[in-house]
């Protein structure tokens, strides 16, 4: 045997005899009940507000048509009864937040949650799609092992869980953060200030800040670096305890400014109650502690369920495997873009499910043509007699939503009986502060287009560069 065998099977069996280490490692159970419980309050508040605001009729129930995501075109509207699915994820959300009967909650939860975004994605966001999967990894997580209903009706508790479920958490949380920042780093963002160039100026009624540092170009620079190097950092900063403190302050900071300044909804708040989970286990015990101190469902009761304690919750080996699956598959799709051609911001291959927050300022117009074949007579569609204003803008500069549309409307009108359809759409876009460009190949039949994972080759190529990751 050589000798790079030797050391390979030497670094083979250390990372072996590492891994198992690592694999029977414990840390305590009060960690993930803090982030089952802020997780699932988080998550019954966002169910209510969206009702309250009626974004449930105007975005899924009002909509005679929806942009349906590659593949899951099999998820149907729901007219009325969507209000039942809100109404069954609110609960299954509040559900994991007491724990109680904690694992068909959060399945309930993360199927109900998932099948609402899948319904349109022009309601397409970042937090959304953290909020289906942080669900379906909790899933396979031991969370109502301690301070849970669950854990009341059994009358026992596990005071530790294996170290690995509450490192998935910390993992995932630093996911985000790190490839958000890696996505910042391009030309547009660092050596342009685009978008930030153009958002923080219309920031103008915000109180002294508006009419002073918002429209400062050295403000707009100081924000685009800053951004990135906290995204890139924090996760860091959070995992190292003489850190922590700091970290946590500035997440806290940053989220409640962009918050301010952007209509991004709860995820600010969901990602400050996550990175608690990041602290020491005592700082969870003290949460913990408060809240059986205030809320009746667990006065009384705790003190039996905490004289049968066992002290480690088992987790079975097929919930490693999968999320360590989970978390393979988490790492490696956001780089698929690097497949296809062109610039990724242009054509948006692969921009999706990849962390890029708040990255860009598109806006698009887009006509469509309605052409007989053989006569050549055509006419023009008015997009507001088929989508929402949301649905139009969404359409308007996402090459995917323009080739569904286009196939709807050729379905649409050869129903009504025009014979020979065909469709064309003349398309022009705006990318970060740039001049209006030509979008789509006005000569191409979208109609005889199918949709896939191949590139688009009927997008006018980009007539400028982005340099960066």
């Amino acid at each position: 045997m050589s000798g790079s065998d030797n050391l390979f099977c030497f670094f083979a069996e250390n990372m072996k005899s590492y891994y198992s280490k690592y694999l029977e490692k414990k840390a305590s159970s009060a960690s993930l009940a803090v982030f089952r419980i802020g997780f699932g309050v988080m998550m019954f508040i966002s169910i209510i507000r969206f009702w309250s605001k009626g974004w449930i009729d105007t975005l899924y129930v009002a909509p005679t048509f929806h942009f349906k995501y590659f593949g899951f075109s099999w998820v149907t509207a729901l007219g009325e009864y969507t209000y039942v699915l809100f109404f069954i994820c609110g609960v299954s959300a509040f559900l994991v937040a007491l724990g109680y009967k904690y694992r068909i909650a959060i399945i309930v939860f993360f199927l109900s949650f998932t099948y609402i975004e899948l319904l349109d994605k022009a309601t397409y966001l970042n937090h959304y799609y953290f909020v289906s999967i942080a669900s379906f990894l909790l899933i396979f997580l031991p969370a109502n092992a301690y301070f849970s209903l669950d854990a009341v009706k059994r009358k026992r508790e596990y005071l530790f869980v294996p170290k690995w479920t509450v490192d998935a958490i910390k993992l995932l949380l630093g996911i985000v953060y790190f490839y958000a920042g890696l996505a910042k780093i391009n030309s547009d963002w660092l050596f342009k200030a685009m978008p930030l160039k153009i958002w923080l100026p219309s920031k103008y009624d915000i109180p002294v800040l508006g009419t002073t540092l918002m429209q400062e170009n050295w403000f707009h620079y100081a924000m685009s670096w800053s951004g990135m190097l906290y995204d890139l950092c924090i996760p860091f900063l959070l995992l190292y305890k003489k850190t922590r403190n700091v970290a946590f302050v500035l997440v806290v900071v940053f989220h409640l400014f962009t918050r301010i300044l952007f209509p991004i909804g709860m995820f600010p708040y969901i990602m400050i109650i996550g990175s608690i989970i990041f602290f020491d286990a005592s700082s969870h015990q003290k949460l913990i502690d408060f809240v059986s101190k205030t809320f009746n469902p667990f006065k009384g009761k705790w003190d039996l369920v905490a004289s049968k304690q066992t002290r480690v919750k088992p987790v079975n080996k097929l919930a490693l495997y999968v999320v360590v699956s989970f978390f393979a598959f988490q790492l490696v799709f956001p780089w698929r873009y690097l497949v296809y051609p062109g610039e990724l911001f242009w054509t948006e291959e692969g921009y999706r499910f990849s962390w890029r927050v708040m990255l860009m300022e598109k806006m698009g117009v887009a006509n469509f043509k309605i052409v007989d074949a053989k006569t050549k007579k055509f006419f023009y569609v008015d997009n507001s007699d088929f989508l929402t204003p949301l649905q139009e803008k969404q359409m308007s500069f996402q090459p995917d939503f323009i080739l569904e549309y286009a196939h709807f409307l050729g379905n649409h009108f050869t129903k009504k009986g025009h014979k020979n359809v065909q469709v064309f759409v003349d398309s022009y876009v705006a990318l970060n502060g740039r001049l209006s460009q030509p979008f789509i190949d006005k000569s191409v039949d979208l109609y005889q287009e199918k949709e896939s994972f191949k590139h688009k080759k009927w997008i006018v190529p980009f007539n400028d560069e982005i340099k960066g990751l």
